[in-house]
Formats: C-alpha cells, sequence, structure tokens
C-alpha cells in the first residue's frame, strides 16, 4: 500500500461492498427473493414505471436476465409488468402491494446494516465519508449516461453473477 492509499482503494471498496451484500443476504433469506431481486426492486420502488429496457440498463443488467429476474418475481406477484401508454412495444415495470410492503421491511433492515457497518464512526465521520464517497463516484461518472443508483444496495450473490456484470 501507498502513503495515499491509491493501490488499496479498489480492493477496500469491494471488500466492503462484498461484506455487506453477504450480511445482506444473510439476513433477507427467507423474504422469498433473491438479493439481484431486490437490488432490482429497491431501483423499481425508486422510479416506478420504469421500461424494462432501462432496468436493465440502470442495473448493468443484460436485458435477458433481467427479463428473468422479472418473470420469477411476477410469478411471485412482486411486480407487474404493464403496456406502455404510447409505444406498445414497451413494457413498463410496477412493484405490487406485496413488494412495497415487504420493501419497507427491508430497507429498515438495510438501514440497520449500515449502522452496523459505520459503528465507532462519529456523526460527522459518517457524513464525511458519505460526501467522500459520492466524489469518488462522481469522479468516475463524470460524462457518462446512467449514473450509478444512489439508494440500491449492491445485493448480488455467487449464484447471481451471471445476471450482473458488478463484482
Amino acid at each position: 500500500m501507498t502513503k495515499d492509499g491509491h493501490h488499496s482503494l479498489g480492493f477496500l471498496i469491494h471488500d466492503i461492498a462484498q461484506l455487506l451484500r453477504k450480511r445482506f443476504d444473510a439476513r433477507a433469506a427467507g423474504t422469498g427473493l433473491s438479493s439481484a431481486q431486490w437490488r432490482l426492486l429497491f431501483r423499481l420502488i425508486r422510479d416506478e414505471g420504469v421500461p424494462q429496457a432501462r432496468l436493465a440498463e440502470i442495473l448493468d443488467i443484460e436485458p435477458i436476465s433481467v427479463s428473468r429476474l422479472l418473470d420469477r418475481m411476477e410469478d411471485g406477484s412482486w411486480i407487474e409488468r404493464r403496456p406502455h401508454a404510447t409505444d406498445r412495444r414497451v413494457r413498463v415495470i410496477y412493484a405490487t402491494g406485496k413488494a412495497r410492503d415487504a420493501f419497507g421491511e427491508v430497507k429498515n433492515m438495510v438501514e440497520e446494516i449500515y449502522d452496523e457497518a459505520m459503528a465507532g464512526l462519529a456523526p460527522d465521520a459518517r457524513q464525511q465519508l458519505i460526501a467522500s464517497l459520492e466524489q469518488v463516484r462522481a469522479n468516475m461518472t463524470d460524462g457518462e449516461q446512467g449514473c450509478l443508483p444512489d439508494a440500491a444496495p449492491q445485493t448480488t450473490d455467487d449464484s447471481e453473477r451471471s445476471e450482473s456484470a458488478r463484482p
């Protein structure tokens, strides 16, 4: 590691994301949705009525993989696919009441996990850490279309790596 930490930054961010995913997966195991489906649902609740193809772009997942995720979620009554108001080729996705009810519980769980991750940091240090990471993200997405979602947890596990291009 160098004095400024450049060599370890990527590894540290990756390790923390992986640990957060594992903690989330362990706690969300009984919900009936995979971590990839939860990630999709978090984004969908935030941007309801988004076209299916746009979800694939936002989540950086192949369209066919999003379609498969949505098929399983629709079978479980978590989402609804509806025709677009003006383009019959496009399907837009909406969360069901079942999904909204579960979302509230899982959102609280995620907040608990984040609190655990930030344990030992003073409130001002937490705010500075978040602000610094947001700046790093902004630096890396500058000029790119479709920035990463800022509210959805990164929650893909090993069995669903093919459904997500993220590590």
